[in-house]
């Protein structure tokens, strides 16, 4: 059972890393909501991920990311997956409304590139011709910033059962831990 200081969730982490996959059945199996960023900034402004970038660029992007994330977090029994640029913002993760367990889903260059490149979703960032270097160079950038994550999860070469099932025991030896101080 998770400890009921926590009332939501934050999944961080590199393209790739599982964050939606995970995301979903973390909230399935918790009886709670799953927002995955992305998807949702999509649905709600009718741009895909790639005419944003297009047509405002990255920047923007962020910002309206920041926004909806700000709003989305604002509730309880969430699980969020975020996209995986949200987390870089200086102090994204410390500034986390009270409640919030983020959680680093860490994955490597070379499976990030291999899920990526099996998956239908459009990556406007590894567009180029060399993906596993811009890829290496895009997570060696973003490493500190998932670092400050609460907890870290590896994923490489693990099945979402896997790591979902990682994440809630991490979450209810917190709760014995925090009952027990």
């Amino acid at each position: 059972m998770i400890p009921p200081v926590f009332r939501r969730i934050v999944l961080v982490g590199f393209m790739g890393a599982g964050k939606t996959s995970v995301g979903e059945q973390l909230s399935s199996r918790l009886g709670w909501r799953f927002v995955d960023l992305d998807e949702e900034l999509v649905a709600r402004s009718g741009l895909s991920i790639d005419d944003w970038f297009d047509a405002f660029g990255e920047a923007a992007f962020r910002k309206e990311e920041a926004a909806l994330a700000r709003e989305l977090l604002a509730s309880s029994d969430l699980v969020l997956a975020s996209g995986g640029g949200w987390a870089v913002e200086p102090d994204r993760l410390v500034e986390l409304p009270p409640g919030t367990l983020s959680v680093w889903l860490d994955v490597g260059v070379e499976e990030a590139v291999r899920r990526v490149q099996k998956s239908s979703v459009s990556r406007p960032l590894l567009r180029g011709k060399a993906p596993e270097n811009e890829a290496r160079r895009l997570l060696e950038a973003r490493w500190s910033a998932y670092a400050e994550a609460q907890i870290r999860v590896d994923t490489n070469g693990q099945s979402v059962e896997d790591v979902t099932s990682r994440i809630l025991e991490i979450l209810e030896n917190e709760g014995t831990r925090t009952a027990a101080e």
